[in-house]
Order: C-alpha cells, then sequence, then structure tokens
C-alpha cells in the first residue's frame, strides 16, 4: 500500500501501521521474553529499515512499552511497584528503605548502569511521585484484545490482515506544520491535533487507541519523550517527531491531499519543488 499524504509531504522514511493480530507475523522482529528494549527503536527499524515488530504480552521490552502498546498496567510489575515507580519518574527511590534494597539488588545482579542511577535518584520527569501517580491514573490503560501488536511498515501491509488501529510518520517540523493544517483542513475547530507528555511509544499505541473511539478522532504529535529521542537518535538524526493518525482519521486525511494546500505555494516552496 502507498500513502497519499507521504508523497505529497516527501516522507523520508515509511509510514508504520500497528496492527492488533493473532498471527505473528513471519520474520519479525520481537524482544527477547523478559529482556529490557525500547519499543520506539522497534518503530525506528520499522520506519526507516522496513522491517515488521511483533509485541506480546511477555515481550514488550519494557514497563512504559507494556502500557503503550496495550497490554494493562505493567507499571505494577516496575521494581518496587507502583511506589517504586512513582520515586523513578520524579524524585528517586533513594532514602525509601525498600527501593534502596531492590537498587543494591539491582547493582548486584548486574542490571544495566543508567536504570539502577534513575532508579536511585530519579529521571525527574515529573516533579514528585504524587504528580507521577495521577500521570498513571490519567493514561488510558488498555487490555488489547489480540494476542500481538506490530508494527508494520506502511508499503508491507497485505489484503486480510485486517484494518491497523493507526498510522504514525516520522517527521521533520516542516512535515509536522504541514500535517497539523491538513489535520484541521477538514475539520471545524483549531485543536484537532494534541500533544500530550506520555512515553513516546505511548503517543503511537494507548493514546491512538483512545482516539480511534472518539466521534471526531484526533491526531497525536509525539517523540516528546527525551529517554525515546536519544534511544532512537542514531537510526533517525535528531530533529524528526512522530505524527499519529487513528486509522479512520488517516483515511479521511489521504481523501483530503488532491486540491488541498499540499500541491500548491508555500508548502511546494518548503518542500523544495517550487
Amino acid at each position: 500500500m502507498q500513502s497519499a499524504i507521504a508523497t505529497a509531504i516527501g516522507l523520508a522514511s515509511e509510514p508504520v501501521a500497528l496492527l492488533l493480530t493473532d498471527e505473528k507475523p513471519e520474520g519479525a522482529l520481537q524482544f527477547d521474553e523478559g529482556k529490557w528494549g525500547c519499543v520506539v527503536s522497534m518503530f525506528g527499524a520499522a520506519a526507516t529499515k522496513g522491517k515488521i515488530a511483533v509485541f506480546d504480552s511477555r515481550s514488550y521490552g519494557c514497563f512504559g512499552g507494556g502500557v503503550a502498546l496495550g497490554f494493562g498496567n505493567t507499571y505494577r510489575q516496575f521494581p518496587g511497584s507502583m511506589q517504586g515507580f512513582c520515586n523513578f519518574l520524579s524524585s528517586g527511590n533513594e532514602g525509601w528503605e525498600p527501593g534502596e534494597a531492590i537498587a543494591a539488588g539491582m547493582e548486584a545482579g548486574g542490571a544495566r548502569k543508567e536504570f539502577v542511577q534513575h532508579f536511585l535518584h530519579g529521571e525527574r520527569y515529573k516533579q514528585s511521585p504524587e504528580l507521577v501517580r495521577q500521570f498513571v491514573e490519567e493514561l488510558p490503560m488498555t487490555e488489547v484484545a489480540s494476542r500481538y501488536v506490530a508494527f508494520v511498515p506502511f508499503n508491507r501491509l497485505e489484503p486480510g490482515q485486517g484494518e491497523p488501529a493507526s498510522v504514525t510518520m516520522l517527521v521533520t517540523s516542516d512535515q509536522l506544520a504541514a500535517l497539523v493544517v491538513l489535520a484541521n483542513y477538514d475539520r471545524p475547530g483549531l485543536e484537532n491535533v494534541a500533544i500530550p507528555y506520555v512515553a513516546g511509544c505511548q503517543s503511537i499505541g494507548i493514546l491512538s487507541y483512545r482516539e480511534a473511539q472518539r466521534e471526531q478522532p484526533r491526531c497525536i504529535a509525539g517523540l516528546m519523550d527525551l529517554s525515546a529521542r536519544a534511544y532512537l537518535r542514531s537510526q533517525t538524526g535528531r530533529d524528526v517527531l512522530t505524527f499519529t493518525m487513528p486509522y479512520r482519521r488517516f483515511l479521511e486525511m489521504e481523501a483530503c491531499v488532491a486540491g488541498s494546500f499540499l500541491e500548491q505555494h508555500p508548502w511546494l516552496t518548503l518542500k523544495g519543488e517550487a
């Protein structure tokens, strides 16, 4: 399959479909069960290398990734459970006796130094554990009905695979601006795109699931997650963001390309075709 939007904005990588499926795609990349990995790096492999990546309830890479893909509240499985996670994302577990014991065990077991450091001293992405708890409570936790969640390059979608949940593009600032305009082109109002504070993978996954249930689904601009940006940089370079469209909205926007601003100045000038 080919995307009219991708052609019109000069997308350098392939759009990526998020597919909920009970069949594991042949030859798909997959994290080893219980092993750490970044879901966004798998998205990068799909967008830039044409790989298919698949996840299930035992191979989602990290706790936030499990939440993102729709395998429930996997933060409960974080070391120290919810309290450990709330401390981790904010001020750290140093000074909390159970947390310090967990950190000592992780160090002895050879856990990643970066993770132990942040576990003890905090990622500092929220000011307090209480704000982290509120953040988690506002996430649209989801239990997908399918066995697998897959990232499939759009040009590798095949008839019979089913309708994707969403389509995500890896975009530059100019392309993001064009997509924000396109998302508002056929709609009333001025807030048909959201930029939420969530993990990079969560803007691709559970937030798009929630938007798909709305009468007027919004698009999600993402990759505001600094950690995910660092993991993805070697694949994509510095200045990229994600733009996720629930599939129904993607089809509507595809139909809007012809006759729109994407065929004339100033977009063609920005794109370098005029």
